[in-house]
């Protein structure tokens, strides 16, 4: 009998262990917890909820609850077991964390393919392995991950910005260019919200009184991170103009309405292939996410903005993953090497799950002699394996479920309720389709 190994016993890591051993194959589930510590975990448990005890909205037309609806279609032990631990949370799947993650641990520890070790992984292991440490990857494995990879492919910490749909922001004050109109840039690929003296004035005193989020102790290990991607809270205290000639500067623009240079500009920097996303450029903040909303709709342009996402800085060790892995999430260099989770860009609790799936289950067709399934793209989870492979390398920056990432409608459907009902219809018929005619859900590995 092939045996397997899976290194993190996260929700990825839970999730491919199960997934491998449903389909006949012996698990080796290393999780170095409780013998060494992270930091951020509080208990032994596997699939121990850090941040949040939601996995989000669990209604069919949001981004989060297709991506439950696609994964429950995939047959998902996480999903199963948070949805028997489910708390009172109005539209929202939330969980009672200790049943939750005892719930997993249980069903792992009782499957019969499964072994638990209570180890730390040093170095990627010889053989079939899917890796699914998560953002608090070991020193050593880390290292190890640096050496396959490239050490300029592994980073070690996020400085996120925020990022805003296209069609929300209010193009009568906003305006496309690209600094001194050099046609280094296709047109869209940047828009500018221009402020005048006082708007700008006004959004630095908010940014200078915001409430921030706390760091933890492991977070606040490295300085150079903080020297090397300042938040641009941080910037303002440094003086009233420093942003005006930083990440602000308005050099090489000129606002169409006035003909002239504004005081001061935001830039927004196109996120995806389809310009249906766009992220604020150098706006990396470790503001309260509730009063970080309030101040970038102080930004011209930005008053009605959709945030998909909003900034933030934290400990998460990731991989390039448009560089190193395929849309199967196998690694490029090495067949029998898969990542899943969030080492490899993808966020959110559901996200986790659903790479930890699909590493699983095409590991488990390549070592059956079948062909690699990749989700279709039209699907929740297809388009996030897409998206963490075929972004642009250099401007790579994990990316959690949204609507934003879906291809389109040859016609666009303007009402937003309207179109991602449309979506969530659509990736369920493709999915269905897809697990039907490569028999994705069949456990019985071929001899």
């Amino acid at each position: 009998m092939t045996k397997v190994k899976v290194i993190g016993g996260g929700l990825a890591g839970s999730e491919a262990a199960w997934q491998l051993a449903q389909r006949g194959f012996e698990v080796e589930l290393f999780e170095m917890r409780p013998r060494k510590t992270t930091g951020a975990h509080v208990s032994d448990r596997l699939a121990e909820l850090v941040c949040s005890n939601s996995l989000g909205s669990k209604l069919p037309d949001r981004a989060t609850g297709l991506l439950q609806t696609e994964v429950k279609m995939m047959d998902s032990l996480l999903i199963d077991c948070a949805e028997r631990a489910a708390v009172p949370a109005g539209g929202a799947l939330a969980v009672d964390r200790e049943i939750f993650a005892q719930s997993v641990t249980d069903a792992i520890h009782n499957h019969a393919l499964i072994t638990v070790k209570r180890e730390e992984v040093t170095a990627i292991p010889d053989g079939p392995t899917v890796i699914a440490t998560g953002p608090l990857t070991s020193n050593a494995l880390a290292a190890d991950i640096a050496r396959l990879s490239g050490q300029e492919y592994l980073y070690f910490y996020d400085a996120i910005s925020p990022i805003v749909t296209y069609e929300s922001i209010d193009m009568s004050i906003a305006f496309k260019a690209s600094r001194y109109d050099r046609g280094e840039q296709d047109e869209g690929d940047y828009i500018n919200c221009p402020m005048n003296k006082e708007e700008y004035e006004r959004f630095v005193q908010a940014l200078l009184t915001a409430e921030r989020a706390e760091l933890r102790d492991f977070e606040r290990e490295d300085p150079h991170f903080f020297e090397g991607c300042l938040p641009i809270e941080q910037l303002a205290e440094r003086g009233a103009d420093t942003l005006a000639f930083g990440p602000m500067r308005p050099i090489g623009l000129r606002d169409p309405r006035t003909g002239k240079r504004p005081y001061a500009v935001v830039q927004l920097r196109r996120d995806n292939l389809a310009g249906s996303l766009y992220n604020i450029v150098g706006f990396q903040t470790n503001i309260r996410w509730g009063q970080q909303e309030a101040i970038l709709r102080l930004i011209p342009g930005l008053e009605n903005a959709e945030f998909i996402r909003m900034g933030q800085l934290h400990r998460n060790t990731f991989i390039n993953s448009p560089t190193l892995l395929h849309a199967t999430m196998q690694f490029r260099n090495r067949a029998d090497l898969y990542f899943a989770g969030q080492i490899t860009g993808v966020e959110g609790y559901v996200g986790n799950i659903a790479t930890g799936m699909v590493a699983a289950i095409n590991l488990a067709r390549q070592l059956s002699g079948k062909p690699v399934w990749i989700p279709p793209v039209e699907t929740m989870v297809g388009t996030l394996c897409h998206y963490v492979t075929h972004t642009e390398p250099k401007d790579f920056q994990p990316m959690k479920a949204n609507f934003g990432i879906l291809p389109d409608f040859p016609e666009h459907i303007k009402n937003k309720r309207e179109r991602y009902q449309a979506y969530a219809s659509r990736a369920r018929e493709a999915l269905d389709q897809s697990l039907e005619l490569e028999g994705v859900l069949h456990l019985s590995p071929v001899s």
